[in-house]
């Protein structure tokens, strides 16, 4: 889904398909589109990578309902842990880019590990 945002108020809104599987040329077609921003669930390396080589900003790890996260991203709270993938602690607290296993680990006695 595209949106083009003006004064912090979405304008527009579209859905383009991606056909391109490689990370590259996804990444390409991206930024040929004009996207400044990617807010995303989950994303792969490479593909993050590409992204960042064509100057598109990712902000990953985000869930909910598409216009209560657009809403967030567009005042600025999207930072806040409602808005955090299950089994990520922060937007700093993954390791390269990726999320920490989403239950923590237990030891025989049912314990945080």
């Amino acid at each position: 889904m595209l949106v083009d945002v003006e004064d912090d108020t979405q304008v527009r809104r579209e859905e383009v398909g991606i056909e391109d599987t490689e990370p590259s040329l996804r990444a390409k077609r991206i930024a040929e589109l004009g996207v400044n921003t990617l807010v995303c669930g989950a994303i792969s390396t490479p593909l993050e990578t590409s992204l960042a080589s064509v100057d598109v900003q990712v902000i990953p790890h985000a869930c909910g309902p598409v216009d209560v996260v657009l809403a967030a991203f567009l005042a600025g709270r999207l930072a806040d842990d409602a808005f955090l993938m299950p089994g990520c602690r922060g937007r700093r607290g993954h390791i390269r880019g990726r999320c920490r296993g989403g239950r923590p680990r237990l030891d025989a006695r049912g314990d945080v590990a």
